[in-house]
């Protein structure tokens, strides 16, 4: 039997992931990506943002030395060209490593631009007039997503910003306007204030990070802890106009979204900022790289439909990551599980993508981080539900770290004990919201978790003691009123 060939259109985290499993299953397999190897996450994304908010989160430490009891005389500020400099050099090492693993599987890279021709075949332009036919059995289009653009406010990545344009900074404006409060804007506000510009975030619903998965009282922990650094907040409003005067700020006229509370309205307001970043979604590469002439299934938005197999209605195509649009949630680490799925499938597999336990972070300050339903799920999916907090500031490594803002938050069933959704706030909470995706996915209740030691002391106890205070019998909280009993 000749050995299957299998063309992956794009590298990024769904991309290059399908090509690696796709080659251990013993395909003869090429990549095809027109920029870095990486995608969005590792160029513009996940890597760049956490390198930038490492440098943030330094300096906040070093603003809290006589809180810990260390004396520093001067001040400190950002080297901007030192902090891209080491940008630079953490995608490039991460690049690298991508590229080597490539290599140990003799996956074949091609740097180009892609258009699909039909379902076996894909044309590169690998120069100006140079281009080459990619012949293939299985395709796997892995072609993310970019910054969406709003009418009236295109990107001129002088004033008006994508976050891509954001990353490549080498001056702190005095004055950052950001359109958005939803993960990009707040972890952008975050950095950006740290650095030293006064932020103001301008969001068109009533609260922060405006996402169904999102626990709404984590958002107002959210905007109460940026209320403390000095960002201002304008909810429930949007820009109405912006534009750029002769002495080179941009003018900002803000007034009541369309879904602001007819009797909350308030009066429209102008500010002028150095810069305006704007951070309200991704647009799909739906429309290009031929797919639309490939005849692929699209919803009204242009995101490719695909079953539960990551399986197009066009035989031996398959689609994964940004490009399947937010239903089927726009997340690196989603895209990778995806990249497997198509993978092992495109080779004879018969695996299904499961979307309904993936954890979530967000990295503002305080870290935000969640997996399965939120309360308000968990009561319109027809379970008879409680939900719980325990407050970060109770923890004696907390208290010790001097990092006491946030908690955690369990909801669970409330004659069982299962538990539907984990919420946290609060130092580290991207790192430990796995321990609540394992716990959802093995179906384990509040019992389960209460009776685990966990070790003192840490930041993972708040989950413990929040399952102790479910279970109506908490240990480092007040006596509570009636609670379940195993």
């Amino acid at each position: 039997m000749s050995q299957i060939r299998v063309t992956v259109l794009g590298a990024g985290p769904g991309g290059y992931v399908a090509a690696i499993r796709t080659a251990q299953l013993g395909a003869q397999v090429t990549i095809i990506e027109q920029d870095n190897l990486g995608g969005t996450c590792l160029n513009w994304g996940c890597i760049p943002t956490k390198t930038l908010k490492a440098t943030a989160e330094a300096l906040e430490l070093v603003r809290r030395f006589p809180s810990l009891g260390i004396v520093m005389e001067g001040s400190i500020r950002p080297d901007m060209a030192l902090v891209q400099r080491r940008r630079t050099e953490v995608i490039s090492l991460l690049a690298n490593g991508i590229r080597a693993i490539l290599k140990s599987y003799r996956i074949r890279v091609v740097s180009g631009t892609g258009t699909i021709l039909d379902p076996h075949r894909v044309e590169v332009r690998t120069g100006d007039t140079e281009s080459e036919i990619i012949v293939s059995d299985k395709l796997i289009v892995a072609t993310g997503s970019g910054p969406l653009e709003l009418p009236g406010l295109p990107f001129d990545g002088r004033y008006i910003l994508s976050s891509d344009q954001a990353l490549l900074l080498t001056e702190i404006p005095e004055r950052l306007l950001i359109l958005g409060g939803g993960v990009v804007g707040c972890e952008f506000g975050y950095i950006f204030q740290e650095f030293g510009a006064q932020v103001t975030i301008v969001e068109a619903m009533d609260r922060l990070i405006p996402l169904p998965s999102v626990d709404e009282n984590s958002a107002k922990i959210l905007a109460r802890e940026m209320k403390k650094r000095k960002i201002e907040l304008f909810l429930g409003q949007t820009v109405h106009q912006a534009e750029v005067t002769a002495q080179g700020r941009v003018k900002v006229t803000l007034g009541p979204a369309a879904t602001a509370p007819r009797d909350k309205e308030p009066g429209n307001q102008t500010l002028e900022v150095d810069k305006m970043l704007v951070t309200v979604g991704r647009a799909g590469h739906g429309d290009s790289y031929g797919i639309p002439e490939l005849g692929l299934d699209r919803d009204s938005r242009g995101w490719i439909m695909v079953d539960d197999h990551l399986r197009t209605n066009v035989p031996d195509v398959f689609a994964v990551g940004d490009v399947l649009g937010p239903s089927k949630i726009m997340l690196a680490h989603v895209a990778t599980t995806e990249g497997l799925v198509a993978a092992e499938n495109a080779l004879g597999g018969d695996r299904i993508m499961h979307y309904d336990v993936v954890p979530a972070a967000i990295f503002t300050s305080p870290e935000m981080a969640d997996v399965g339903l939120t309360e308000k799920q968990a009561v319109q999916a027809g379970f008879n539900t409680q939900a719980h907090a325990f407050p970060f500031r109770a923890l004696g490594k907390s208290q010790a770290m001097g990092d006491i803002a946030g908690e955690a938050r369990i909801v669970s069933e409330t004659k069982s004990g299962k538990i539907l959704g984990v919420h946290l706030i609060g130092p580290h909470a991207s790192d430990i919201i796995h321990e609540g995706a394992l716990a959802i996915r093995l179906g384990a209740t509040v019992f389960d978790l209460a009776e685990t030691i966990h070790a003192h002391p840490t930041l993972s106890e708040a989950l413990s003691e929040c399952a102790h205070l479910a279970t109506g019998q908490p240990i480092h909280l007040p006596k509570p009123g009636p609670g379940i009993r195993s």
